[in-house]
């Protein structure tokens, strides 16, 4: 069966109101099981699309799916259970820390992110997988998930279904699971979350099409563009197609640099090439900066956190700067997000106290030598300091383990 394409260039969620508003082009997929994603149901297909794309929209999503999940997850020690939980959550062996930056990342893209979770009816056990947001629909109950393979040619019979946190189900293997919906709030939209750059949607499409018009360019060895006067009387359109093609393989760097014109001619060959000069070079050099700024502001984030600025030197107090503010704003509300229902889930099934469960927090540079004590960092930084003091007495190597962003 043919796939359908989706067109990621004025693409928006559906309406979490009666029908999904007609915001995407394509065909529809008719089916009363769930709510569409998308007027065509294939909206994450175009993010997707998108964030392959555009260079700094792409670097933007990995970059707060990073920071997110942070450096690491720490725990009470004095729980074996609860720690060896952090390190191995489902039986592939991965990591609290690995998750989390997978729901990071489909959360920062899809603006969505669905984790599921296992037990048993005497919860014995507990394990939490990341589902690819793309996979996920949500019913026409409001109450269920339904995953497939592949969305553009849905078929009921190969979908799985899986109740939605706090429901449980009890699956064919005789397991109990749920699933965790991570959505960011939009008005009017009820059953999926929009990602916050969805108002620079359209402007990531031009961060990549002026990409793709300096590769053209250079494929074309900087050639300019033109029309090709050629001489010759032809009999047939087929004759004129010949010529034309002759033509291309003959003076043309690449289909399409060169339009040809066929005309009528004397005894003599009076064939010339035009060359159309472009003088708007500039303009496409600002309007690709443009185009970039705009995408980090419609992703709530900083330049200097997106590798944007490095050009100008490399300033390392502004990357502190900006790091402390990502965090304040961005960083710590998504991580509270993200470990609220992970921590309820581990109260309710295994039973433990998962309150001390936090993410390690790393700044991507040091102002300060990790091997200097703390009382000196103090005096450095023209507070006072009590060189006597216990607790100053730490190197900083030693408190950058924790959840600890200032020496107060």
């Amino acid at each position: 069966m043919k796939k359908k394409k989706c067109n990621p260039k004025t693409a928006l969620a559906v309406t979490g109101r009666g029908e999904p508003e007609p915001l995407f082009g394509g065909g529809r997929i008719q089916s009363n099981r769930f709510w569409r994603w998308g007027d065509d149901n294939l909206f994450p297909e175009a993010l997707a699309l998108m964030a392959r794309r555009s260079t700094t929209h792409r670097r933007i999503i990995n970059d707060k799916a990073d920071y997110i999940s942070g450096k690491g997850v720490v725990c009470d020690a004095s729980s074996p259970l609860l720690q060896a939980f952090v390190e191995r959550v489902n039986g592939q062996g991965e990591s609290l820390r690995g998750l989390l930056n997978r729901l990071a990342f489909d959360k920062a893209l899809f603006g969505n992110a669905f984790l599921e979770a296992v037990t048993d009816e005497r919860h014995t056990l507990l394990a939490l997988y990341h589902q690819d947001a793309s996979r996920c629909r949500l019913a026409r109950d409001s109450a269920h998930v339904l995953l497939h393979h592949d969305w553009s040619a849905f078929r009921p019979s190969e979908a799985r279904t899986l109740p939605l946190y706090p429901l449980y189900e009890r699956q064919e293997d005789g397991t109990l699971r749920t699933m965790v919906h991570y959505k960011d709030y939009e008005p009017t939209f009820a059953h999926y979350g929009v990602p916050p750059y969805i108002a620079g949607f359209d402007v990531s499409a031009i961060a990549y099409k002026t990409d793709r018009w300096n590769i053209s360019r250079l494929d074309n060895s900087f050639q300019l563009s033109g029309v090709m006067m050629l001489d010759g009387a032809v009999d047939s359109e087929a004759e004129a197609e010949r010529i034309v093609r002759t033509a291309e393989r003959k003076f043309a760097g690449r289909p399409g640099q060169v339009m040809f014109v066929i005309k009528e001619g004397d005894e003599k060959d009076h064939s010339q090439f035009i060359p159309i000069a472009s003088q708007n070079e500039g303009d496409w050099k600002a309007l690709h900066e443009q185009a970039v700024s705009d995408i980090v502001v419609a992703h709530s984030w900083f330049r200097t956190l997106s590798g944007l600025d490095y050009a100008g030197g490399f300033n390392a107090e502004r990357i502190l700067h900006e790091y402390e503010v990502a965090l304040n704003t961005v960083i710590l509300g998504e991580q509270a997000e993200l470990l609220e229902p992970v921590r309820k889930l581990i109260g309710e099934v295994l039973g433990l106290d998962a309150s001390s469960v936090e993410i390690v927090n790393r700044p991507p540079t040091r102002s300060k030598p990790i091997y200097m004590k703390v009382w000196e960092a103090r005096k450095a930084d023209g507070l006072e300091y009590d060189p006597e003091d216990a607790r100053q007495q730490q190197f900083l190597s030693e408190i950058t383990k924790y959840n600890i962003r200032s020496i107060d």
